[in-house]
Order: structure tokens, then sequence, then C-alpha cells
């Protein structure tokens, strides 16, 4: 059987040879122009943290402005779906985290529209991917996890708990060690997870959780103790911190990580572009001391390691977000 070709078909063959050509022509030159990263969160927070400094590196590496634009709002879901809706060409990098996984979880569970199109986002590099570390008022009763758990089980539902709001990268993993341990608290949210360590201080709730280099400060300082971390290994910053998996925990493992995107339609060689500039900039002495200051420890990933360690973050929040159920 002889198949014939239409004309605007024969038409379109040349533009189509052409185009992977076009592609390595942008990217051998790319960029020449400023570049905007989107931090979907308000400055100042942890994905602010790493964004700036890998801003600082990219354009050291790039010789082009690196332009950071916060864009708050509804969790993250704000500057994500404006990463995700921005022209493909290669100029709009957008700076996510836990978040991803989480508000996907989260509309699937209350059977709602999409917050943001997570398939309109490439992802180019892990960056960071940092423990939650569960910690109590040094005055606290509780001079180990298994004390806590003890006490929890004589009182259920008694042991309040403080998170950064419902689905949060607070919220989850307690949630998570409290399913694990077999014990039941009470979540209070905050807006944020400054407040929920002042209500942890301040004596209002118990317990709260945040990142190593957040609660290392009020640990050395001897405001708080430390029972617990999410991690998969203990944590340089604070060694003495002991796993939930050493503590015989399963199902807990969690990261506030951070990740770098673009849109999906950004042909491959300016993606690649990205990803060679991120990993030159992540070597560059001035970031790694940004990072140090900051207690921030990098956790590089790019191709299928990051596409894996995504794929694997969704399991684990999917799971938990499904155990907890609806949080009006």
């Amino acid at each position: 059987m002889t198949l014939r070709m239409g004309r605007r078909a024969a038409l379109a063959l040349p533009a189509l040879a052409a185009a992977p050509a076009r592609a390595q022509d942008a990217a051998a030159g790319f960029p020449d122009r400023p570049v905007t990263i989107i931090v979907p969160f308000p400055p100042g927070g942890a994905t602010d943290l790493i964004a700036r400094p890998l801003g600082a590196g990219l354009q050291k590496v790039w010789g082009q402005p690196v332009v950071m634009q916060n864009r708050g709002g509804a969790g993250g879901a704000v500057g994500m779906q404006a990463g995700a809706q921005a022209r493909p060409d290669g100029y709009t990098g957008v700076i996510a985290h836990v978040s991803y996984s989480s508000i996907p979880a989260a509309d699937a569970l209350f059977e709602r529209p999409i917050s943001f199109d997570r398939p309109g986002l490439a992802p180019i590099a892990l960056l960071t991917a940092d423990p939650l570390i569960f910690c109590v008022k040094a005055d606290a009763p509780w001079k180990s996890w298994a004390d806590f758990v003890a006490d929890a089980k004589r009182r259920p539902g008694a042991i309040a708990y403080a998170s950064s709001g419902p689905y949060s990268a607070v919220h989850l993993p307690m949630e998570m060690l409290a399913h694990a341990a077999g014990i039941q608290l009470n979540h209070v949210p905050y807006s944020g997870g400054g407040p929920a360590i002042a209500a942890t201080l301040a004596g209002t709730v118990a317990t709260t959780a945040s990142v190593p280099s957040v609660m290392a400060p009020q640990i050395r300082s001897g405001a708080m103790r430390a029972l617990v971390s999410t991690g998969a290994e203990r944590v340089a910053l604070l060694p003495d911190v002991p796993t939930a998996r050493e503590l015989g925990l399963t199902g807990v493992e969690f990261y506030l990580w951070v990740g770098l995107f673009t849109q999906a339609a950004v042909p491959a060689p300016i993606q690649a572009k990205w990803r060679q500039g991120v990993a030159a900039a992540l070597k560059d002495p001035d970031m790694k001391r940004a990072l140090d200051g900051a207690g921030m420890v990098v956790a590089h990933r790019e191709g299928q390691a990051f596409l894996d360690f995504l794929a694997a973050d969704e399991r684990r929040v999917d799971a938990a977000v499904r155990r907890i159920g609806r949080v009006e």
C-alpha cells in the first residue's frame, strides 16, 4: 500500500528537521540576556536561603543577571503555576520544595481542581534535602523519644504540637512519626514555622519540628531539646540526635528539600545548560560559604537521580496525606 503525504505535511518537514538545529543554536548562546528565578514563597524563608546564593552563583557562571522574583501564595502553588506557565524559552527557572508533592496530594484528597500544572515543570536539579528535627522545650519532662511516646500512649490526644499549617513540611512528618509510634497527638496549626517554634518555647504547645539549621541554635542555647530526626542518616550539624530509623520507626523518612525546575517545553539543550550552570554554581566558594553559614547541606542530584528522588518523595507524601485525611 502506498501512503500519500498531504501538501501541508510535506511543507512542514523542513521546519521539523530544522527545529533541533535551532534548539542547538539557541543553547549555544544561552543565556544572552537576564534570567529570572521564581521563588514561590515570601522572602526570608528556607527557599530564599538557597535561591539567592544560587542566583549569585549562576550570575558568575553565565555572566548575565539572575533576578529573584518572590511569588508567594497558596503554599507555593501560585509561584509554581506562574513558573509552569512562563514562556518556555529557558529564561525562567522555578524554585520548589516539598509542596511540589504535598499540594497535588491534598488536591486529590479533596477532589478539587489542580492547584498548579506539575507536568508543566521540568526537574533540573535537587539542591538541598534537610530532614526535620523533632524538638521539645528544654525543661519538658521528656528526655528521649521513648519518654515522649510512653507519655503520649498514657494520654492519647493530650500532647499538642505546632505545625506551619495543614499538610505542611511540619504537619506531615509529625503525623508520620505519630503513626509509626502508634500515638495520637493534638495538631495545632500556625501561620508558619517561626510562630510554631515561638509557641513551643512559650509552652503553648509541647513540641514542633524544623530543619537542622533552624533548630541547632535553639538546641545549642539550651532552649530546646531534640528527640529524633526524620532523615535516613544523622545530621552532621546535630550528630547526637538519633534518626527515626535508628529508633525502629518505619515509614518516617522525610525531607524539606529544595529543587530547581523550568518549563517542560524548554528544549533539551537549554535544560542541559541549566543543569551545567547549577553544577558549576554549587562548586563556587562563595555559594558554599553562604550555605555553610545557613547550616544547609548540598544534596545535588540531577537527571534520573533527581527523578527517582521526586518519585519516592511523592509516594511518601501521598501516603501521609491520605492517612491524615481531610483537614478543613
